[in-house]
């Protein structure tokens, strides 16, 4: 209800009815009871429209979210792109949850602050001081955005909040984007914050604090020292660090929490405001395409037990080879319905690139498998099967025991419904994982 309290055409009814309310004041002794009545009427008309206007929009919600999910349903990624940008552009609803983390003291709770408008020890600020004052996360609003909450963290790497259990303590997993604050050179904690969120597949800006302390202290030390060559030093340091870790073109601010004109509090806000829809479409897919990829994957696993039964079947037949090829065509016909199934074949990728505006070289770079986003081929299967060390061993054992009498057949089926059966569900979960990481990059 709190959003669509904000809504335009809501609000010109509600001050309509207001003023309303204001006449019906002048005219409770006025005699005229029509005219009284008549204003009542007219109020009552207004609130409808209210109601009516809040369905009308809970409908245009829910028939978004169908849409979006069942584009995915239908392998078209590039629709649920479109209808899932078009749900926040028109809604504006979707929650977004950012954490502000780092270690203890590093000014965490004044960068919450400073994002919020808000000036330390002040009603409603988020507390600060030289000792640790955040020992839960807490939760604050965002001014201007009420579906955007900013999470005050507790410090990581302290007696209290160790860094190996700090993760679970904070439930790290529950943020939606997060904002890694460090006062000082690049530490561990910094990088074990940065893979921990890289392994969740979110993304994140990392903010260098109390720069003005910095600058203070070289020109103490060297009072001919260049700032500006300071600041590039200090960049490049948190860049290189985070570019051996794997982030190509990390997001790096260097800020002041008490001289905000100061720097690059003003960029790390804009950037911030920019980010915002794309980080709501970004969460609302996520939460929509988990569960239909889930769902896809679901069905997918259920039809690799068929799969299984006809690689014994093949097996039982005392042709040398036969056993083996008879696998690869079946695991290519597996493969090439998981692709489709899940958006991850050539011409899927093309669409998605065109329609999110992320690059297909961008796209290509978040496929793990080596079966996404090209063509299928037998030898491409073969290939891929004979670098598996453990598929090979296990077809040459099959091919040892079949003509064995008695039971080398039987073990040779077993064998081979085991093998196919294991390759079938590691093809499937790496694609699954290449679809879920292609939805979070555009």
């Amino acid at each position: 209800m709190e959003e669509h309290m904000k809504d335009p055409n809501i609000k010109d009814i509600i001050s309509k009815c207001r003023n309303r309310s204001l006449m019906m004041t002048h005219i409770e002794d006025d005699p005229n009871m029509k005219k009284r009545e008549e204003v009542l009427k007219t109020m009552g008309q207004m609130m409808e429209n209210v109601k009516q206007h809040l369905e009308t929009g809970n409908i245009r919600a829910d028939i978004y979210k169908e849409e979006i999910k069942t584009a995915l349903q239908s392998n078209d990624q590039a629709l649920a792109v479109r209808k899932a940008q078009e749900y926040v552009d028109e809604f504006n609803n979707v929650h977004l949850n950012i954490a502000i983390t780092g270690e203890s003291g590093s000014g965490k709770s004044t960068l919450v602050n400073a994002l919020r408008g808000i000036r330390n020890n002040t009603q409603g600020a988020a507390p600060t001081g030289v000792w640790e004052t955040t020992m839960k996360p807490t939760e604050y609003l965002h001014p201007e955005h009420p579906n955007i909450r900013l999470w005050d963290l507790p410090g990581v790497g302290s007696t209290k909040f160790p860094a190996d259990k700090y993760m679970e303590y904070v439930k790290f997993e529950k943020y939606d984007f997060f904002i890694i604050v460090s006062n000082d050179r690049f530490r561990e904690n910094d990088a074990k914050l940065a893979k921990e969120i890289h392994k969740m597949k979110k993304k994140f800006y990392f903010v260098r604090s109390k720069i003005d302390l910095n600058v203070q202290t070289e020109k103490e030390d060297d009072p001919d020292f260049n700032e500006e060559k300071l600041l590039k030093s200090i960049r490049e340091n948190c860049t290189e660090e985070l570019q051996e870790l794997g982030f190509e073109s990390p997001k790096v601010f260097l800020v002041s929490g008490l001289k905000l004109r100061l720097y690059e509090f003003k960029d790390l806000r804009k950037t911030l405001e920019a980010d915002l829809p794309k980080l709501q479409r970004d969460v609302l897919l996520r939460n929509i395409s988990l569960d239909v990829i889930q769902q896809k994957k679901g069905s997918l696993e259920s039809k690799i037990k068929w799969y299984t039964a006809a690689s014994a079947a093949g097996a039982a037949v005392p042709v040398p080879g036969l056993s083996g090829v008879f696998d690869l065509s079946m695991i290519m016909e597996f493969t090439i319905h998981c692709r489709t199934s899940l958006g991850l074949t050539p011409e899927s990728l093309i669409k998605l690139s065109d329609v999110s505006g992320v690059s297909l070289e961008d796209l290509r770079a978040e496929l793990k498998s080596p079966l996404s986003g090209v063509e299928i081929t037998e030898a491409l299967i073969g290939k891929v099967m004979s670098m598996s060390a453990r598929y090979v061993a296990a077809t040459a054992i099959e091919d040892g025991f079949r003509f064995i009498p008695l039971i080398g057949t039987a073990v040779a089926m077993a064998i081979s419904s085991a093998n196919t059966y294991r390759v079938l569900t590691d093809i499937l979960n790496s694609l699954a994982e290449d679809a879920q990481q292609v939805f979070i990059k555009t």
